[in-house]
């Protein structure tokens, strides 16, 4: 019988941290300047880890940077998507994260400028900003709530939407954040199919209470 305390309990716990301790320094560097080409000697001695302890976890830089990526969105994705587990139709789940990520920007800055700094082909690569996007969009297909045909090409136009409305968030700090993805939301839904009246009725109901 395996007891919490044995040595191969009290390693899986030390190797667990020691991966977390690196993806936190990764984090750091993407939040403050995005610059990937920092040594991994450098990450490591941030991370507070031996030089050694970097390959047993990744085989290169952009692997962790990939996973440190990969867990902010987690971080973020959960964030929403508990405030939009009350809703069924996908069309308002769509808009709801759309306008959801506006408005709680300002409580992840770390995560905002990891996002900014990353652009979207690292963010397309693992589950996205919204890793229940995909089921609402193949959703809304199947359902015909949206006339889209291509999943994919639909999830690409919603990331884009969302980096467009952080970039207006670090770039146009007078701007009203709140209304301008409003308006992303109503366009968003325009172009999967959705009658302008109902994208727009949509896109401005009253949003999801945080719990």
């Amino acid at each position: 019988m395996t007891m919490s305390g044995s040595p191969r309990n009290r390693f899986e716990r030390r190797r667990s941290e020691t991966r977390r301790a690196l993806v936190r320094a990764a984090r750091k560097i993407l939040a403050e300047s995005g610059d990937t080409s920092t040594s991994i000697r450098s990450i490591a001695e941030r991370a507070d880890v031996g030089f050694g302890s970097f390959y047993n976890h990744f085989r290169c830089k952009p692997d962790l940077f990939d996973a440190a990526v990969a867990d902010a969105l987690e971080e973020y994705a959960q964030a929403v998507d508990e405030r939009l587990q009350v809703l069924d139709d996908p069309a308002e789940r769509l808009a709801g994260g759309v306008r959801l990520s506006a408005r709680m920007a300002g409580a992840y800055p770390e995560i905002m400028r990891i996002l900014r700094h990353s652009g979207l082909g690292r963010i397309y690569v693992g589950s996205g900003l919204a890793p229940g996007a995909r089921h609402d969009v193949e959703q809304g297909m199947a359902s015909g709530r949206f006339t889209a045909t291509d999943p994919v090409v639909a999830l690409v136009a919603l990331h884009g939407t969302l980096l467009a409305l952080l970039q207006l968030w670090f770039s146009h700090p007078e701007v009203d954040s709140g209304q301008a993805s409003d308006s992303m939301a109503e366009m968003l839904l325009h172009m999967l199919g959705l009658p302008a009246d109902e994208a727009r009725d949509i896109a401005r109901r009253p949003l999801p209470a945080a719990a």
